[in-house]
């Protein structure tokens, strides 16, 4: 089964959809098969990957409440080079819906099971808040990418995201854990981004990818082109950094099947 990684962060703002959509893309050009699902309602994973959300024939709600097949709501005409799962304003139904739904928490989990040996790494965008689309988010990965920025509030919300984990670990997913924590809008020249990035070192150690996403205008520009930033501009200082995670990404997992043969 391909890797799921949740993308998520209690906080708004962080560069989530960013994160999403330009390291599917870098991973996608890797020759990987990369799965996107946009689980935010505002649709931004599904504008930012040359998709009209407002022009789509199913999105994640199908899947989530009408338990539609996965593979019959994939979107394969992406500028990112991966599929993608759409969402737009219907998505936020599906909460609602979902509460009425018998094992609610696990729904994506189950329907993402049929589809998990065609994809090598599965990408869920998930929203700025713990609702039930990000429960399913949680329960559904293997792991949570973490991109936040280097400032007071933003550690705030990472305490309270591990702390998330740490629940839903005990309750729903034993199997989850942190992929990696991502320092996003990265400003050299600001102390606190240098103090705060020094306190994640401390406490989560290898956990911090050494690659930092800089603040890029590139990156900002991008969506509005409906594309990652590597087909924006792939000169950029943006599309190079995510270029770089998931570069970085690949090594570790690299290392890691080392690790378990010699074991």
């Amino acid at each position: 089964m391909g890797k799921i990684i949740a993308i998520a962060n209690q906080k708004g703002g962080v560069g989530k959809t960013t994160t999403c959509v330009n390291l599917a893309a870098s991973l996608a050009a890797t020759k990987r098969k990369v799965l996107v699902i946009d689980l935010d309602p505002q649709g931004n994973a599904t504008m930012g990957s040359g998709v009209d959300k407002y022009n789509v024939a199913a999105t994640a709600y199908d899947i989530l409440v009408d338990e539609k097949p996965v593979a019959e709501c994939v979107i394969k005409d992406t500028t990112g080079g991966y599929d993608l799962i759409a969402a737009n304003g219907d998505v936020t139904a599906a909460e609602i819906r979902l509460m009425e739904c018998f094992a609610r928490e696990t729904r994506l989990r189950s329907m993402l099971a049929p589809v998990g040996d065609t994809y090598d790494y599965v990408f869920i965008d998930c929203p700025p808040s713990l609702n039930m689309l990000t429960i399913n988010a949680l329960s559904a990965a293997h792991s949570v990418l973490v991109p936040m920025q280097c400032e007071y509030y933003a550690l705030e919300g990472l305490t309270a995201l591990v702390d998330t984990i740490s629940k839903l670990v005990a309750v729903i997913n034993d199997d989850l854990k942190i992929e990696g924590i991502l320092r996003t809008m990265y400003d050299p020249r600001n102390r606190l981004s240098a103090d705060v990035s020094d306190q994640l070192k401390q406490h989560f150690g290898d956990k911090v990818y050494r690659t930092v996403i800089p603040r890029n205008v590139r990156l900002a520009e991008a969506p509005s082109f409906g594309a990652p930033a590597m087909y924006y501009d792939k000169s950029s200082n943006g599309a190079k950094a995510y270029l770089a995670l998931a570069g970085e990404m690949l090594r570790r997992e690299e290392q890691t099947i080392v690790e378990e043969v010699n074991a």
